[in-house]
This record gives structure tokens, sequence and C-alpha cells, in this order.
């Protein structure tokens, strides 16, 4: 048990299903046959969502990771005591916005005092963490700020497809002007170190286009492809790297899904996102490539509408603390960069 990487499980939103999968997840002996699970939340939030599952776990309040026990059937937990009793499941609230950014925020400490080997993180409400006063697109610019990363990549990950993002949580206008050479270069670049700690030492990567038909060599589009993607892909080409594209993304993804290549390097949200979670929300992991610390996640979000009810699917967190693991015990090459997995 000793041996075991320390995988810090923040809470997320209170108010939605992150509680829930929490405790359902936990109730797996085969997670404690993985890693040391530890909860930074509410020890109080947690036995109510234990209740509400039906499940018959004990919840063990603790300030400190040295006095956690990590056995199955006890559920450790960095008591943060933020959510007040009876806190409304399913609706928007203040009070768990700001409670998850402070999760975030002492799990972040933990790891960087080297007594976490990865973060995995249960979903949070932007508009709830707005609310609360902490005004971030989302999980993975917040550990860019509190970890003092300028630039980071969002790679979801399923069993049969790795999608890496060159833009994220902003507008697609807005993703098209940011998009140029040297953000698509070093996107590319994160995915292939990625790849190569994981074992995958020649990466096959595919890079969409960003429109129709990868722009039909300039029919669709003002040539994006050509001034903003190319130059990047002829680059990496030059070092020997195996890049193809930019492809139309329809049919790159048809083709991805079937194995033809180890990754995809998505231009925006949608285009990524949208492929992944038509497969499976359940078998999704988001994994931020580029922070001190290693984060997974499950790839769903608070789910609002079923918070409460104990029915939520614990499977997906489940994923993430193994990739998690994965990836806190693989030996990494010094030039490697750090890599973070979470639920988001």
């Amino acid at each position: 048990m000793s041996e075991l990487p320390v995988i810090g499980i923040t809470m997320g939103d209170a108010a939605g299903v992150g509680p829930e999968i929490i405790v359902k997840a936990l109730a797996h002996a085969s997670v404690y046959a993985l890693c040391r699970p530890l909860v930074i939340g509410d020890a109080a939030r947690l036995a109510d969502a234990n209740r509400i599952v039906g499940g018959n776990l004990q919840v063990s309040s603790i300030t400190t990771p040295d006095q956690a026990r990590y056995v199955p059937g006890v559920i450790d937990c960095i008591d943060l005591k933020l959510i007040p009793a009876g806190l409304p499941y399913g609706r928007l609230s203040a009070v768990a916005g700001d409670a998850a950014y402070h999760y975030i925020k002492r799990t972040v400490e933990l790891a960087q005092a080297g007594q976490l080997q990865a973060i995995c993180t249960a979903p949070l409400n932007k508009e709830a963490l707005h609310a609360g006063g902490h005004v971030f697109p989302g999980h993975t610019e917040m550990l860019a700020h509190l970890t003092g990363v300028e630039e980071v990549s969002m790679m979801l990950m399923t069993p049969t497809l790795r999608v890496i993002h060159v833009t994220t949580h902003i507008g697609i206008i807005d993703a098209i002007n940011r998009i140029e050479p040297g953000l698509v270069r070093r996107t590319i670049e994160r995915a292939h170190q990625t790849l190569v700690r994981a074992g995958i030492h020649d990466p096959l990567i595919a890079v969409c286009g960003i429109n129709p038909h990868a722009g039909e060599n300039g029919l669709f589009g003002y040539g994006e492809e050509a001034t903003k993607i190319q130059p990047a892909i002829d680059e990496l080409r030059a070092r020997g790297w195996r890049v193809e594209g930019p492809l139309p993304a329809d049919t790159l993804f048809f083709r991805a899904g079937r194995g033809d290549f180890d990754a995809v390097v998505a231009m925006y949200h949608d285009q990524g996102h949208g492929p992944v979670k038509v497969m499976g929300l359940e078998a999704g992991v988001n994994v931020t490539i580029g922070l001190p610390v290693i984060r997974t996640s499950v790839d769903h979000g608070t789910a609002f509408d079923i918070a409460g009810k104990g029915i939520a699917d614990e499977r997906s967190l489940i994923e993430a603390l193994r990739q998690a693991v994965e990836l806190a015990t693989r030996t990494a090459p010094e030039t490697d960069p750090p890599v973070v997995a979470a639920v988001y």
C-alpha cells in the first residue's frame, strides 16, 4: 500500500454530482489496489452523498495527508468545512463555486509540496465559480494560474482516441483569430512529448483543418490552413516527426476512431470534444499537459439535472484515477513538460 501513489481528488462543485461520483468510485475496492485516494473537499457533504447513493462507507475528516489511512471502506477527506448543511443539490451556488476554487487551491499546494503524486478533479460549474468571485474559464486555466504556467494544453483521452486542443474555452471567432503557427507547433510538441512518455516512441499525429474540407485549397475560408497551420506542420516534419495535415476533421476523426493515428490535434473546443463525447462520457478522461503536477479529470460536467438523486455514473472518475496513476508512475525524461490529468 505504501508504494502506491497518493492521488488528490478534488470534490468539485458540491451542488453537482461530484460528491456522489466520488463516494461511488471509492466504494470500489479496486481503486485502493491502484492508488491511495485522498479527497480534498467537505467531509459532511461526502457523508450526505454516501447516504444518497445508499453506501456504507465511513468518511474520515482529517487536516493533513499523514492522518489518512487509505483503507477500503473509509474515505479520507482533507476537510475544508466550506459547505453549509442543507445546501441544495442541482442549484447554482456562489458558496459552492467559491468552495470548488479553494479545493483546487489546497490540492495544488499539497501537490507542489510533494504530498500528492497527481490530482484528479471532480467537475465544477463555471457560472458558480464566477459567482464565487473566481473568474476562470475552467479547471485548465485555473490550474495554470495557480501553478504559474503561461500555456497548457487540454487532451481528451478514450481507450481508442486521444485529442489535444489548440484552443479551448473561447468563442469560435476568437479561436480562429488566436490560432497561429507558433501555437499550433507548441501544441503538437506537447502531444508528441506526452505520447513518447506513454511509450509511443514514434507517434503519428494528425492535424485538423479549420474550415470544411480543410479549406479545399482555398475554396472555403480565407487560406487559414495555409497561413496558420501548414507552417507548423512543415517545421515539425523537417525534424523527422510524423505529422499529417491539415486534414478535414470529419474524415480524420473517422480514421482516428479506427486507430490510424496516435493523436489528433483539434483547432477549437467543439471540434475535438464532439467526437470524444459521442464515444461515451463514461470512457472519457481530460488530461492537462504542461502543468508541474499531474491532473486528470472526468470528461463531464456537474450534471445539475441529476445531482442529489444518487444515479450519477462513476465510471469516468475511475478511469481518470487509473490514468492519473499511470502517468504518476511513469518515469518521464527530464526534458518532458509536466502532465496534469483531471475531470473538468
